[in-house]
């Protein structure tokens, strides 16, 4: 991004483009060619530019940053879409700030999600990045914010950074390319391999990582962790300096559940299914912690592929969505219409793991009419599809 574009930005953070912006917080995107018409006749049209896309940029970013902050604060394309939304980058800073960490270093640090997070944990952050436009919106950030004082900025290619007087380094590798997103660790901006090396450098690091990375690519000195947000997986970090190497977690926000993986531990011997299902969360499963799920509600798996965990009794676990079972049958979709049409389901939710079947191409074949709601899970089970009929656990009642 070019030097015109640093320019439009700081022109925003002046009286008029300010204006421009409150004005234009509840804009409606597709009208953005009347609207810049319209306001072009009274304000320069690269400040017109420059606003229209920072209040659609707002507007996409507050369900990250939630509207209160989203709405004060400042975003590149890129860093909307790059940058870790506030409940994990807070989790995170609350995980340093634990281990007693006062001054780090954020390299790679976008529009300065992770940095703001640090400092509203009270850790003094060095915010590194080499777009002059990244770094103008990460000061603007911390500025909106009330942390400047917290948050330095520089502009500088994050492999020529001393680290070693830190406390902590927190490394964000770019992971999109011109192609989209990159699944090599090496390919990464900087490397992974580099990214360790700097995490080596300081008492405690994390390096962000995306939630696919194949096992044998976590170094044997770190502490792997997959964090889900809502049910849906954020991102992979990997933690070095918690005297925990080789351990493997999965941590489930908002809730901050965490199951810390047992060793060695087996996995579950497959049996049929029984009353209850469990769907294990996202994290759960990418850090491979199936077995220590099944462990705790004492559940078998359904089929050895398959990450779905039966029981005959409901355990209740953070860590799984559970579902009553009422039907196991052989997948057929003739038995399947019948079965649904005469139990007068209009709704059902379609989950499938482990099954050919599309959904959303079944829920159109099914036609379904009704008053009545039901969960069909499509899945294998002893190596054969299966359709399974059901629906959510209710909680179980607590004491008075």
């Amino acid at each position: 991004m070019g030097h015109v574009d640093v320019d439009a930005f700081d022109s925003l953070l002046g009286d008029e483009g300010q204006a421009l912006l409150s004005a234009l917080r509840d804009y409606d995107p597709a009208k953005e060619l009347a609207t810049a018409t319209r306001l072009r006749r009274d304000h320069p049209p690269a400040l017109v530019s420059a606003a229209l896309t920072q209040a659609a940029l707002r507007q996409r970013a507050a369900a990250k940053f939630g509207p209160e902050d989203a709405y004060r604060m400042y975003f590149t394309p890129n860093g909307v879409e790059q940058s870790t939304r506030t409940s994990v980058a807070a989790y995170r800073a609350s995980r340093f700030a634990g281990f007693g960490v006062r001054r780090m270093a954020d390299l790679c640090c976008g529009i300065g999600g992770d940095a703001i997070a640090l400092a509203r944990a009270g850790i003094s952050v060095l915010a590194v990045d080499r777009d002059p436009l990244t770094c103008a919106v990460t000061r603007a950030n911390a500025e909106a914010l009330g942390l400047a004082e917290l948050i330095e900025v520089r502009c500088a290619d994050v492999t020529e950074v001393d680290t070693r007087d830190f406390d902590a380094v927190f490394v964000d590798p770019a992971r999109r390319g011109g192609r989209g997103r990159v699944f090599d660790p090496e390919a990464y901006s900087p490397p992974l391999s580099w990214a360790v090396e700097a995490a080596r450098t300081t008492p405690r690091a994390a390096l962000k990582i995306a939630p696919g990375v194949p096992h044998e690519a976590v170094p044997e000195d770190a502490e792997a962790e997959w964090i889900s947000d809502h049910g849906h997986v954020k991102e992979a970090v990997l933690w070095f300096g918690t005297a925990r190497p080789g351990l493997r977690r999965a941590t489930l926000l908002p809730s901050g559940h965490s199951l810390i993986g047992t060793p060695f531990l087996p996995d579950p011997e497959p049996g049929p299914v029984g009353r209850w299902l469990y769907e294990p969360d996202g994290a759960v499963i990418r850090a491979h912690l199936v077995a220590d799920v099944a462990a705790r509600v004492g559940g078998r798996l359904i089929d050895p592929t398959i990450a779905y965990i039966t029981t005959d009794e409901l355990r209740p676990t953070p860590f799984a969505t559970a579902y009553e079972i009422t039907d196991v049958l052989p997948f057929n979709l003739k038995k399947l219409k019948a079965l649904l049409r005469e139990r007068e389901v209009g709704v059902a939710t379609i989950k499938k793991r482990g099954s050919a079947v599309e959904p959303e191409q079944l829920r159109k074949k099914l036609r379904l009419e009704g008053g009545n709601a039901c969960t069909i899970v499509l899945t294998r089970s002893a190596g054969s599809p299966t359709m399974l009929l059901g629906h959510p656990a209710q909680p179980l009642p607590t004491g008075p």
